[in-house]
This record gives structure tokens, sequence and C-alpha cells, in this order.
């Protein structure tokens, strides 16, 4: 089943789970602000992302830029912001199997699932 770390307050979020509702996939949503992952779990999902722990913060964000921005992190100290911030996760995350992407481009995730 496909999963979705989501977040209701984000468009691209909304919009990911409304399009992939639409193509008749079953789907979990995992409301990742209110339960948030275990740095074990961010690992994993890295792992299935196949990408960098930098690449899944929102470096834009106001918790980042005041407090990691100009700070030269290793991929656990990145790794710990985001268990400890969660609100820092890219969004948002759909997870097929032992593969995840980035659902902000609708395209790619018609591709995916």
């Amino acid at each position: 089943m496909i999963q979705i770390y989501h977040n209701p307050r984000c468009g691209k979020s909304r919009n990911c789970v409304a399009f992939i509702e639409a193509a008749g996939k079953e789907y979990e949503i995992i409301k990742y602000l209110e339960n948030p992952p275990t740095t074990d779990e961010v690992v994993l999902l890295l792992k299935k992302l196949n990408i960098k722990s930098l690449e899944l913060v929102r470096q834009k964000e106001k918790i980042w830029t005041e407090n990691f921005k100009n700070i030269k992190m290793t991929d656990e100290t990145t790794i710990q912001a985001l268990v400890a911030y969660p609100i820092l996760i890219e969004r948002p995350i759909v997870i097929n199997g032992n593969k995840a992407i980035i659902g902000r481009d609708l395209d790619k995730v018609a591709d995916f699932i």
C-alpha cells in the first residue's frame, strides 16, 4: 500500500493526496507533524528516497534559516534536526514498497504509482 508523508496545511501535499485518490490507489496518510518519525525512520526514508539528508530539508523554513543554515552539518546532525523539527522534512513523500519520492511534481508521482 502507498504511504504519504502528508501535511494537510501544504497545498502540494493536498494536491498529491487528491491525485493518488483520483488514481484509485489505496493509500495511508502519515501525518508526520503529529507523529514525528524516529531517527531510524528518517534513515530508512532517506534510503528509500536514495538522497542525502540535506536534500530532505526544507531549507527555506524559518527554523532552518535561523538555527542551522550557516552551520556545517554532518548527515547525523542533519537527521537529528529533522527528528527534532519535523516541519523541516520536505513534503509530500510518497512511499511505495522499498522506494520513495518527494511528490511535489505530480508527473513524477504518476510515473511512480
